[in-house]
């Protein structure tokens, strides 16, 4: 009786997925890196530009 019990408690038992974590890491430190290297504003200057040249202004 004793191995059947063994053998419920470990199928009971949640095991934590590390994948989803350090994917979410990655990631996150991707973003401070871009952020550090000032892609945010060229990213704006960028989409600045194709709106006005767009709208035929630029």
């Amino acid at each position: 009786m004793p191995a059947r019990q063994s053998r419920k408690s470990k199928k009971n038992r949640t095991e934590i997925r590390h994948a989803p974590f350090v994917v979410i890491l990655v990631f996150m430190l991707m973003g401070i890196v871009g952020i550090a290297a000032g892609e945010p504003r060229r990213v704006l200057e960028q989409a600045i530009q194709v709106c006005l040249s767009c709208i035929g202004v630029g």
